[in-house]
């Protein structure tokens, strides 16, 4: 009997310094693909955000010797339906969860519409060197071969692997791991979803093991330090897009509105047509900042554009190689700081 209970106790004694020395993550649910539901299992048409995380977290059973894993729901959403309260609720939180030393490690479970901006948004204003990682789904919970799963442990391997810490925010998806300010959604069917058109994936994941290949130099996190703490809003900043034949309908509407900024998702380096031009005027004139961005998924923008679009003749900046829907959070987060356009053009080269 004593012998038994020396067993016993050895038992509880391991267990309890095992889940001790387990590194600890939280995933912050947002809803999405991932939780989505389908009346078919075989077929396309789905609702997303339906399933708990907790229910999601019980399709990955063994992570628990991995992590200790706890799971919050902050929202259930389809991530089209993203808004900017969201996106402040989302960063307040992970920076309580940091300071608070509640967690090694975050991940975020999201729709793949805006994640390539949510993750943005947090390299911008997440105060804290430990991981932050954002994943998803292309198939919903219940579909046939349902990616999500695969992507949610693996997602929290990248959270609790040491190597992860101090770079940024980052969006894993199908085995690749990429950097927040490169990553773009580039197919709206494959599960292969996300790529990095200017640099490709910074690491992978495989069996269970993080490999890092490199590191994005972009400034992010503490070195940003984009403090929401205070805010419950943004200025307003609004995206034109320009194509063959454009009108400076979009624009003008905007200008009247005193919108604080615009983003032209210009064609080739951020060009756009002679009626969108003479808007852009207008509206520097009227102080709203505008900035050129581009719909091309890759390149940069140059401020050594000669000629129509002399960024110095026109009042403009240049996104360099953001894209226009990230060229907005980056403006947006810049004017609630300051309305200098040299502070801020830096910040685009930088951040």
């Amino acid at each position: 009997m004593k012998q038994l209970l020396i067993i016993f106790f050895c038992s509880i004694w391991t267990f309890y310094a095992t889940a001790q020395t387990l590194p600890r993550v939280i995933i912050i649910s947002t809803g999405g693909t991932i939780a989505g539901q389908q009346p078919n299992s075989d077929k396309a048409g789905y609702v997303p955000a339906k399933i708990p995380i907790e229910e999601l977290l019980k399709n990955i059973p063994s992570i628990t010797q991995k992590a200790i894993v706890q799971g919050e729901q902050i929202a259930s959403i389809g991530s089209y339906d993203m808004t900017i309260d969201i996106w402040i609720r989302l960063a307040k939180r992970i920076n309580e969860i940091f300071a608070k030393n509640e967690a090694d490690g975050i991940v975020i479970t999201h729709g793949t519409d805006t994640q390539e901006e949510t993750a943005y948004f947090l390299n911008l204003t997440v105060q804290s060197e430990k991981p932050v990682v954002l994943t998803g789904a292309m198939r919903p919970a219940t579909a046939i071969s349902a990616d999500g799963s695969k992507n949610l442990y693996d997602a929290i391997i990248v959270a609790i692997d040491t190597s992860s810490k101090g770079k940024g925010v980052l969006l894993y998806f199908n085995e690749n791991i990429y950097d927040a300010k490169n990553v773009v959604k580039t197919s709206m069917t494959n599960v292969n979803a996300f790529s990095s058109p200017n640099t490709g994936p910074i690491g992978q994941v495989y069996d269970s093991k993080v490999f890092y290949n490199t590191q994005t130099l972009n400034k992010h996190g503490s070195s940003v330090a984009f403090d929401v703490s205070k805010l419950d809003s943004l200025p307003n900043v609004e995206i034109v897009y320009a194509y063959a034949g454009a009108s400076n309908i979009a624009i003008n509407a905007f200008i009247d509105n005193k919108v604080s900024g615009i983003i032209i998702a210009g064609t080739g380096g951020g060009s756009f047509d002679k009626a969108i031009l003479e808007s852009v005027k207008n509206a520097v004139k009227k102080d709203i900042l505008v900035v050129r961005s581009s719909r091309v998924v890759s390149g940069r923008v140059s401020t050594q554009y000669v000629g129509v679009f002399d960024d110095s003749k026109l009042g403009t900046i240049v996104s360099d190689n953001l894209n226009p829907q990230k060229a907005r959070i980056l403006l947006m987060l810049a004017l609630s700081t300051t309305s200098d356009k040299n502070k801020i053009q830096n910040m685009f080269f930088n951040y």
